[in-house]
């Protein structure tokens, strides 16, 4: 397969200098032109990927060469990006910013795997012609990353405007794409712990609608859809789309997976889903906030990522919910739990000065702080009994949680040494607790192709030995 595949790294100098929302703004272009785009965001943020599906009006992919590797990178492009379209791909903090001082898995990486053109955001508050050293700098410190182009963000005059696009021209070469201004109204896209507010909680999107509009009025857009198509083709016999389930409809093998996914439950990776589906599973979604129990017949629990403790009332008040969850887990049902779903099974979350009760499948309690508790890519190795890994087994994953555990029993079973990362507690991680399986830290399973497969599994296995559930 040989197809253009036009596109376009959104990277920026650092971290808030306004990528998500000049990417939001190129993708609803590109969308209102009829350009059919498609959004991928680099790193495990799931918060900004759904910003960038709504944009494009297509599901928005992440890529992150730590967590899926280089192989798997290109096999997701290959098989999500619009080959004639516009694929806008949104960076993270800075572009040179990676796990370590040769920026490791940066989005200047992954722009080299993609062999795509990058768009510079320059915040360039109380500056000018010194613009044009930063500009400078990062075109030049990695030869075969190409900044095609630039776009100044926070202007605060037309003099300042037009004094760093004549230094920029005259001292670099490179094209200045647009001048966004500081925009009249704040918190266009505003944040808590975790990042953005994710898209499911903002009921003002018209107004968001006005300020992509008007951030896209000081934008060349058709320069930078120019850009993009600057992107050389990219060539590739079969794109993967990673699995594909069998149509022949043919579920006998099946495991009915139930899966928590609401308001409060609503961090996924697509592509984990999809893999489980690929590996036999039929998913039932399930809201704790308002489903009062598990359905009957299910052979396994995936509990993702969420924000359990802004729901925390919601969810406490569900006591039909927490109790049927809390049955299920002493019968054997195999729970699988990341983040949120770690938070949802402890014993209570405390947050703000307000404690409430949680399933209390794990001896745990949960108490969520102001600050980061874990935050980065994580690495650990199975060194313990657990329902879905074999022991040695290496993963890769990443977590940013804000809450820590206190744990009440100090026997806690704990099944992952952690050797990068935070973990749970004293270095480790993987609480288990029959068949309960409970992490912080979040694995995509394009990088960990067997987890998929071991729930199936571990839901089949369940089945057999009719254990009694829902």
């Amino acid at each position: 397969m040989n197809a253009p595949f036009p596109r376009l790294v959104v990277a920026g100098t650092g971290g808030d200098s306004g990528k998500t929302l000049i990417a939001l703004s190129i993708a609803r272009a590109a969308r209102s032109a009829g350009l059919h785009p498609t959004a991928f965001k680099k790193g495990p943020d799931y918060i900004d990927a759904a910003w960038l599906g709504w944009a494009a009006g297509i599901q928005a992919r992440n890529l992150d060469t730590f967590l899926m590797g280089e192989d798997a990178v290109r096999d997701s492009f290959f098989a999500h990006g619009a080959p004639e379209g516009m694929n806008v791909i949104e960076g993270n903090r800075g572009l040179f910013d990676g796990m370590d001082a040769a920026g490791t898995h940066s989005t200047a990486s992954l722009a080299r795997i993609l062999d795509a053109p990058v768009i510079l955001i320059v915040p360039v508050t109380k500056v000018t012609a010194s613009i044009a050293a930063v500009v400078h700098g990062f075109a030049t410190l990695e030869s075969d990353i190409r900044i095609a182009g630039v776009v100044l963000n926070r202007v605060g005059s037309a003099r300042q405007e037009r004094v760093i696009r004549e230094a920029v021209a005259e001292r670099t070469g490179i094209p200045v794409l647009g001048a966004v201004p500081r925009l009249k109204k704040q918190g266009i896209l505003p944040e808590r712990h975790l990042g953005l507010v994710p898209l499911h909680e903002r009921n003002d999107l018209d107004r968001l609608d006005k300020a992509i509009e008007e951030v896209t009025g000081h934008l060349d857009i058709e320069g930078l859809f120019e850009l993009a198509r600057s992107a050389p083709p990219m060539d590739r016999a079969q794109p993967d789309a990673g699995g594909q389930r069998d149509s022949s409809g043919d579920r006998s093998g099946s495991a009915r997976i139930g899966v928590f996914r609401d308001a409060a439950f609503s961090f996924y990776f697509p592509e984990n889903l999809e893999a489980l589906e690929s590996a036999g599973a039929e998913l039932v979604f399930l809201s704790p906030l308002t489903d009062q129990r598990l359905p009957p017949r299910l052979d396994a629990l995936y509990l993702g990522v969420g924000f359990p403790e802004t729901h925390a009332e919601r969810l406490a008040a569900n006591t039909s919910m927490m109790a049927s969850v809390r049955e299920a887990a002493r019968v054997g049902l195999p729970i699988y739990a990341e983040c949120g779903g770690l938070m949802y099974l402890s014993r209570s979350i405390t947050w703000q000065g307000r404690s409430f009760p949680m399933a209390a499948v794990l001896d745990i309690e949960i108490e969520v702080r102001d600050r980061p508790q874990g935050h980065g890519y994580a690495e650990v190795v199975v060194d313990g009994a657990n329902p879905f890994f074999d022991e040695g087994t290496r993963l890769k994953g990443h977590e940013f949680h804000y809450s820590t555990i206190r744990p009440a029993d100090p026997s806690l079973a704990l099944s992952l040494k952690v050797l990068r990362g935070h973990g749970c507690v004293r270095g480790r991680c993987g609480i288990v607790d029959q068949n309960v399986f409970a992490t912080y830290v979040h694995i995509h399973a394009l990088g960990e192709p067997d987890w998929a497969k071991a729930m199936v599994k571990a839901g089949l296995k369940q089945r057999l030995g009719k254990v009694p559930v829902g």
